[in-house]
């Protein structure tokens, strides 16, 4: 099962808190972080989490169905 990962740029302010949780899933250009992948084949808590700690909640996990399973 896939999970898709989305930031919403209008409310990303680029605090870098996510790429600093999981570099390899997230990325800052700019001002605004985005997913270095937007599919996941394998599931990562480290994505969860980042969805979590991100302080304008601008980041969302979905699984395969569509269901938003992040932020908690």
């Amino acid at each position: 099962m896939s999970w898709e990962l989305r930031i919403d740029t209008d409310r990303c302010i680029g605090s870098g808190m996510c790429a600093g949780t999981a570099p390899d899933l997230f990325a800052l250009d700019d001002d605004h972080a985005h997913p270095v992948r937007e599919h996941l084949t394998e599931h990562d808590e480290r994505a969860l989490e980042a969805a979590d700690i991100c302080p304008m909640m601008a980041i969302t996990v979905r699984d395969a169905n569509g269901t938003e399973i992040a932020p908690r």
